[in-house]
């Protein structure tokens, strides 16, 4: 007889356990990763919530196009601008209903469905103490001498080599197809995404790479290290920016709104700079880490909308693929 409390109270917190909403997202890798932004996000969320916030990693958009109306997603974070159109025509989401006076973004965004969370420019990065006169422009980059060494990423799997392709189509236009030719020379190789570049150019094994205005922050606060710096154009830099959305099917709609609401609170903008290594969206400049202030950034920001992106794509591509394999 003595047992029966301790049954009943068992029963109890399984009840309660069973009962504790769950919240799930699905992110990309890096996002989740120790390293990255997720995990203090999710601390910080579900301290709020009383829910269970779970991620689920991987590709973004490609899983969510194959599972369609019978994805687990409630939310979906880590897309961005450049493929808005492609998730939007889906039909998979949902308006997020918040008010987008607060962002701080360079570029005015209106958009009532994805809503950003981080942003940067792509640029490329380089050694300050082995590079000591960086090309001052991008026309002075395709003239540089060809035994400079640039890595870049493939705008077939990257995001970063999407947007650098379009980078160079917003500032050659027509003549796209020649810059390639010209800067084709110094690129001693592609890599499928950004993380396996980079570290090639941290191992010394190229003078520049694709990479964003952000990423000298990493270095300059986590590891002291000042001899990472940004090569600055007039021609202007590709803005990117991340963004989350709503899925139309959740079952947790009331949780998932929360979620999309959390992300504009200081709260959340607070650990983007630090961990996600880029400007957060939606924070006054005055409330960054001191890192992020002295960042130099463009004067001009490029952009196209997700109709000129998808417009665009494919042929900025092609102008790409082609000058390479020449």
């Amino acid at each position: 007889m003595k047992a029966l409390p301790l049954v009943a109270g068992l029963m109890i917190a399984t009840s309660a356990v069973a009962e504790t909403p769950v919240l799930t997202v699905y992110a990309p890798d890096y996002f989740a990763s120790e390293w990255g932004p997720g995990p203090g996000i999710e601390a910080a969320f579900e301290a709020r919530c009383g829910c269970d916030l779970v991620y689920k990693t991987g590709e973004l958009l490609p899983r969510l196009l194959l599972e369609g109306a019978r994805t687990e997603a409630d939310v979906a974070i880590g897309l961005n601008s450049d493929i808005t159109k492609k998730a939007r025509d889906s039909g998979l989401f949902a308006p997020h209903g918040l008010d987008l006076s607060t962002l701080t973004l360079p570029v005015e965004w209106m958009d009532d469905t994805f809503l950003p969370f981080n942003y940067s420019h792509t640029a490329f990065i380089y050694d300050n103490t082995k590079v000591t006169e960086p090309p001052a422009s991008f026309d002075a980059l395709l003239e540089a001498p060809d035994d400079l060494r640039l890595v870049i990423q493939d705008p077939r799997s990257s995001v970063s080599g999407l947007a650098l392709v379009l980078w160079v189509n917003h500032v050659y236009g027509d003549k796209a197809a020649e810059a390639w030719s010209k800067l084709a020379p110094k690129i001693v190789t592609v890599t499928k995404g950004w993380s396996e570049a980079y570290g090639m150019f941290t191992d010394g094994e190229a003078d520049m790479v694709l990479s964003f205005t952000t990423s000298p922050a990493y270095h300059i606060m986590a590891e002291e290290d000042l001899s990472k710096s940004a090569a600055i154009f007039p021609e202007g830099h590709y803005f990117m920016v991340e963004l989350a959305a709503k899925l139309a099917g959740t079952d947790n709609p009331d949780l998932a709104d929360q979620f999309m609401a959390f992300i504009l609170t200081e709260e959340f903008q607070s650990m983007i700079p630090t961990s996600n290594w880029s400007f957060p969206a939606a924070l006054p400049k005055e409330k960054w880490p001191e890192g992020f202030q002295n960042l130099p950034v463009p004067e001009k920001v490029l952009f196209y909308n997700e109709d000129e992106a998808a417009a665009m794509r494919d042929e900025a591509v092609e102008a790409w693929r082609s000058a390479l394999s020449q």
